[in-house]
């Protein structure tokens, strides 16, 4: 079966149709259509048949009683010059429903279908517009909340994922080549030094994507949002923390201690990054189940956070709760943690030798020391040039990636080649799933023209 044809069983050649603006009121609505019948049918309801291609034509849109829709700017993208590498019209009318309703209307009357959810998107991959790691950044640039993912999203669209895999790609290939060579053709002549290119290649691969691993995970937040947790006994300000951080009261205060029973979370920006704040039950002894239940999802959450805020109460002397606290801090020392002395306009009982590098303040007067520590904290994670992963589907690929390359190091030391190729397919398997399914005639294609195998 040809690749058309597998590309038409996947989905049918028909003109589709569908409203690319969110609904509501504004300025403007666009209707786009995408297929074989676009302009036939932009000719149709504009009563025009003089587009150019990537021209901005202003023109009254009818509907099949010869009655004004609108006036609309349309657009006709050619093919295979379009976002979907078919034939594309775009009705650019006045923002409301209504009149894009019934200029989709209006086109469905003249052959089109509605389109599916992410139907333009599929047709773009189908037609080599866009690979799956370039689909999934639209999917996510549309939602994104913060400037970092933004950026991050769209250094993706442009490309930067899809080199990486297929540099990757490229070397795998290369050592799959060598070695189905080595099985199958023995007796020609190979480069003396073939297994030691491959060696160094595995280890420079590793080096790679373990890289790409680590500074994806620390990186995580920057789609979804940093966690950020705050800690610490009860009473020592948590709440307070949490509602100067929304300036807003969404914690309920109370110098009653177990008064927060569960983890509250809310969103907030800092800086260009978008945080969610976890105010954690206060950690202590507790005989309420339904606060031991509480405490144990803190403790949860201290493991799930990015960055841990940790408060100790300025006016009070160290005690056991506080220990815990400290505890805690030392057994996630891995991450990020900030140490806050709090309501330090009290007089001063904490012992500050207990407890090094943290910030003084008052959560009832500047809480600006603390913003900037964490605005600083995430600067240094998000500010580079490292290759990011943006979902847990290319986080699991690359693993698995890695995984299989590791394998293969020892039947490539034993002389078991045949196991070697086998662990280099997954792996290019596994690569290969964030851009585009590997096929095997890609390996065929190195071997016989690297080789001048078969003739």
């Amino acid at each position: 079966m040809s690749t058309e044809q597998k590309k038409f069983n996947l989905f049918d050649d028909s003109t589709i149709v569908a409203i690319a603006t969110a609904n509501g009121i504004g300025s403007i609505s666009i209707v786009r259509i995408s297929g074989a019948k676009a302009l036939e049918i932009a000719t149709k309801i504009s009563q025009k048949n003089n587009f150019q291609p990537r021209l901005a034509t202003l023109s009254y849109l009818y509907d099949s009683k010869n009655e004004i829709i609108d006036e609309s700017l349309v657009l006709y993208f050619k093919a295979p010059f379009s976002f979907t590498g078919e034939d594309v019209v775009e009705f650019q009318c006045h923002g409301g429903i209504a009149i894009a309703n019934m200029i989709v209307d209006e086109v469905l009357k003249n052959g089109a279908r509605l389109a599916n959810p992410g139907e333009f998107s599929k047709r773009a991959f189908f037609n080599n517009k866009i690979d799956l790691s370039k689909a999934e950044a639209i999917s996510k640039i549309i939602e994104a909340r913060s400037e970092d993912a933004v950026k991050l999203l769209a250094r993706q669209l442009k490309g930067e994922l899809t080199n990486f895999v297929n540099d990757i790609r490229e070397d795998l290939l290369f050592m799959l080549a060598y070695t189905e060579v080595s099985i199958d053709y023995a007796e020609e002549d190979l480069p003396t030094d073939i297994f030691e290119q491959i060696e160094n290649k595995m280890s420079k691969i590793i080096v790679k994507l373990e890289n790409t691993l680590d500074a994806s995970r620390r990186r995580e937040g920057m789609i979804e949002g940093f966690k950020v947790a705050i800690i610490g006994k009860p009473n020592v300000g948590k709440s307070s923390l949490l509602n100067k951080l929304l300036n807003y009261d969404r914690a309920i205060i109370s110098d009653i201690a177990g008064t927060t029973r569960d983890t509250i979370e809310e969103s907030v920006k800092i800086g260009t990054h978008i945080i969610k704040i976890v105010d954690t039950a206060g950690i202590r002894n507790a005989s309420d189940v339904i606060e031991k239940i509480g405490i144990e999802k803190s403790i949860q959450t201290i493991n799930e956070a990015d960055i841990v805020i940790a408060l100790f109460d300025n006016s009070k002397i160290c005690d056991e709760e506080d220990k815990k606290i400290l505890e805690l801090i030392d057994e996630n020392s891995h991450k990020e943690i900030i140490k806050v002395l709090n309501k330090s306009d009290l007089e001063n009982k904490f012992d500050k030798l207990l407890i090094d590098d943290f910030i003084e303040l008052s959560t009832k007067e500047d809480i600006n020391p603390l913003i900037k520590k964490v605005e600083n904290i995430l600067d240094s994670n998000t500010h580079s040039d490292e290759m990011t992963l943006i979902s847990k589907r290319q986080i699991s690929s690359v693993e698995n990636t890695l995984y299989n390359i590791k394998l293969s190091k020892e039947p490539l030391k034993g002389g078991g080649l045949e196991f070697f190729a086998h662990y280099i397919t997954e792996a290019l398997e596994n690569i290969s799933a964030i851009t585009r399914p590997y096929e095997n005639d890609e390996m065929l294609d190195v071997m016989f023209g690297e080789f001048c195998l078969g003739k």
